[in-house]
């Protein structure tokens, strides 16, 4: 029998990560084998993917002699960094969230570099800056250094693995489907009627759902011709409208789309405020070159259970009316 190539996946109980153990665990090839990294392997998700036959391996993102050592001996490796970690104030004051990413990247590329991992896919997204440059409508952020932190130094990560060496796909995401059910909530107004509201007036919000993440890293692991590319996903391009409807029809009432501007939004206070409107406000104006790069036919070709939003729906309504209810 052939010996199973192994993947390291980093973040293996999030939500990316999580989605390619399991899609190494459900396929059918047999031909791979997963080494799940988590910080702890005694925490009970941990625990769930050694039950489901992950190997589970402790190492750390800040550690770079973890990495090295659970990287060893692997084929390829999946690599994501987590801007929204809760941390304490005194991680907070020690260093930036962009700056946590970039380390954290620096970290694995070196680490995959000196273990010799023949592919590396980096969960990535688009660098803003080219795109917006100076402009005073749209705040800088991080002593000026960023317009949307959680893309920016990630698209500046691309780099850093580049000049590491490593052979890498560069596999840009976007929007959750499931932030509906984490996050950006349908909520009932004073009147009982559902809303959703985000900045994005009518234009094309891309979305995904985070397990096709997961099944398409696999697909690109498979693929040691996709080595250098760039590949962008999602599952659906849709209008605020048209989330609300389809919402409306899983949850067998009307849904309201109410987009505020992106100054309302900025202006609404939680701490990410700011950046989040700055985010809508890429995906809004940048739109068809956004759009554009997530061609959904040419990932369906790599995925081909690919999720639209009406399909992610039909597997959360039960969990979508909880949230309304």
């Amino acid at each position: 029998m052939t010996e199973r190539k192994v993947i390291a996946v980093v973040g293996a109980t999030g939500s990316q990560g999580g989605g390619l153990v399991r899609a190494i665990l459900d396929d059918a090839s047999g031909a791979y084998a997963v080494r799940a990294l988590t910080r702890s392997a005694q925490s009970r998700s941990a625990q769930d993917l050694a039950a489901q036959g992950a190997e589970v391996v402790e190492a750390d993102l800040d550690d770079e002699a973890s990495l090295r050592a659970a990287f060893d001996g692997v084929y390829g490796a999946f690599v994501v960094t987590n801007y929204w970690v809760e941390r304490t104030p005194a991680e907070e004051a020690a260093r930036t969230r962009a700056e946590m990413e970039l380390t954290q990247a620096g970290n694995a590329a070196r680490a995959a570099k000196d273990a010799g991992v023949a592919h590396l896919v980096w969960s990535t997204l688009e660098d803003t800056r080219p795109f917006f440059g100076d402009r005073d409508d749209v705040p800088s952020l991080d002593d000026g250094r960023y317009k949307v932190p959680h893309f920016d130094a990630k698209g500046e990560a691309d780099d850093i693995f580049r000049s590491a060496g490593v052979p890498t796909t560069y596999l840009r995401t976007t929007f959750y489907f499931d932030a509906f059910l984490h996050g950006m909530e349908p909520k009932r107004d004073a009147d009982g009627k559902i809303t959703i509201a985000f900045p994005m007036s009518d234009k094309l919000l891309s979305g995904v759902a985070s397990d096709d993440i997961g099944r398409t890293a696999l697909e690109i692991l498979k693929r040691p011709t996709l080595i250098g590319e760039t590949i962008s996903i999602a599952g659906d391009h849709l209008t605020g409208h048209q989330y609300a409807d389809h919402l409306a029809a899983a949850l067998g009432e009307p849904v309201t789309y109410q987009p505020p501007t992106w100054d309302e939004f900025r202006a609404y206070g939680f701490p990410t405020a700011v950046e989040v409107a700055n985010m809508f406000q890429y995906y809004a104006e940048n739109e068809e070159s956004f759009t554009g790069n997530r061609n959904l036919a040419a990932v369906r070709e790599l995925n081909p259970n690919l999720q639209s939003f009406e399909t992610w729906l039909n597997l959360h309504k039960v969990e979508l009316k909880d949230v309304v209810n």
